[in-house]
Formats: structure tokens, C-alpha cells, sequence
């Protein structure tokens, strides 16, 4: 036990490096962007400043100020009037006395890490269902490289680009409603067939964002 915890405290570190190096990377690949997708930088007036920019402070302070303080009274809410949200967020079975003879009935995380042990449940070999469950959480890292389209914004996207972003939020839904069932046959050929879906989203994100019609995007901010 003092090894893992030992091999966690060194790894944790390096992992947050990583994170860090991939957010600099992928904001380097397509840069700041806002609702419309526009390059501000296009447009910049006599002092130099972007026409469409503002400055940071007070804007961005206070808004994400605003956001802040919204968090903070949802979270000491949950804390000191809800742990366990009925059963959402501390289980039931956390209240339970432990009984060495028995096997719980349905071993199942959190509602919100369900998708992806749904996804593990789906492959009958294990490691490569543990592989596949990492990379449904890794895919994210690699949108800005997969992503071919000229057009930022979902605005001015055609309709297959946003026909294949509503098959993965119902696939990722879905998903999560199966990660808490018990197994079955019926459940998991479903857990498979999601699976399926989820993936395709990263893996044909080359060719049908390429394909994609696109609409004129404006050279200003609207």
C-alpha cells in the first residue's frame, strides 16, 4: 500500500506537467476563440488594441467572479445540507456495514464516472477495456488536432458536423444510464453498439469535419 501511494505522489506531478504542456500545445494549434469564431486580431484599431477585443479586467474578472461565488454556494450546499444527495453522490451502499461473506449485488461508481465504466463492461477482455476506457477520457486532449474545419464556431457548421455532436452526447447519455444497469445480454450489446458511436465521434473527426459545408462566417464580431 505505501508503494502505490508512493507511486501516485511521484506520477501526480508528471501528470499535471502533461496537462499543462497539452493545454499550451492546443491553444497554440487554434488559439482563443469566442461564440462567432472570429480572429479578432484581424481587425485592430490606430493604438494597435483588437476592435472586437476588451480588456480582461473587468470583464473577465467579474464574470468569472459571478461564477465563482454561484460554485461556492452549490458546493456548501451539497456539504453542509446534502453529502449524499440521495444516493447521488455518496451511495447508499457506502452507509452499509461491511460484511466479508457477502458480495455486493451491483459494484457500480459514481453516476458521473458511469459512461465510462459502461465502456469497460462492453469489451469482454479487460485489458483492452481498461484501454478504451482511458482513451474515452484522452480523446478530448486530442480535438484540436482531429478538428480539420476552417469554421470555429458551431454557428456557421452544416448539419454533419452537429448530426455527429448529437449521436455522441446521446451515445455519452446512454452510456451512463447502462453503466448503472445490471449486466445482461440485451444491456451489453448496447454498451457495445454506444461504444461504437462514442468512438466514431474522435476517430471520423478527420473526414466529416473536412466534408462539412460551412457557412460564411463575418469579418466582425455581430
Amino acid at each position: 500500500m505505501n508503494r502505490f501511494f508512493a507511486l501516485h505522489v511521484v506520477a501526480l506531478p508528471f501528470a499535471l506537467v502533461f496537462l499543462v504542456i497539452a493545454h499550451i500545445l492546443a491553444l497554440h494549434e487554434v488559439g482563443s476563440n469566442n461564440p462567432d469564431g472570429i480572429e479578432i486580431k484581424k481587425v485592430k484599431g490606430p493604438d494597435g488594441h483588437p476592435l472586437d477585443g476588451i480588456p480582461f479586467h473587468p470583464y473577465y474578472s467579474v464574470k468569472d467572479l459571478v461564477g465563482v461565488v454561484v460554485f461556492i454556494a452549490l458546493f456548501a450546499s451539497v456539504m453542509f445540507f446534502a453529502p449524499e444527495m440521495g444516493g447521488y453522490f455518496l451511495e447508499h451502499a457506502n452507509f452499509q456495514p461491511a460484511n466479508p461473506l457477502q458480495t455486493p449485488e451491483n459494484i457500480a461508481p459514481v453516476w458521473y464516472f458511469t459512461p465510462y465504466y459502461a465502456i469497460l463492461r462492453a469489451v469482454p477482455n479487460k485489458l483492452i477495456g481498461v484501454i478504451l476506457m482511458g482513451l474515452a477520457v484522452i480523446s478530448f486532449v486530442f480535438l484540436p488536432w482531429l478538428d480539420r474545419s476552417k469554421v470555429k464556431s458551431i454557428r456557421y457548421r452544416g448539419w454533419i458536423f452537429k448530426t455527429f455532436l448529437f449521436t455522441f452526447a446521446v451515445s455519452f447519455i446512454a452510456l451512463g444510464f447502462l453503466g448503472l444497469q445490471h449486466v445482461t445480454p440485451a444491456y451489453t450489446r448496447a454498451a457495445q453498439f454506444f461504444t461504437l458511436v462514442y468512438f466514431a465521434f474522435f476517430v471520423l473527426m478527420p473526414w466529416y469535419t473536412k466534408i462539412d459545408k460551412t457557412k460564411p462566417v463575418p469579418d466582425r464580431v455581430t
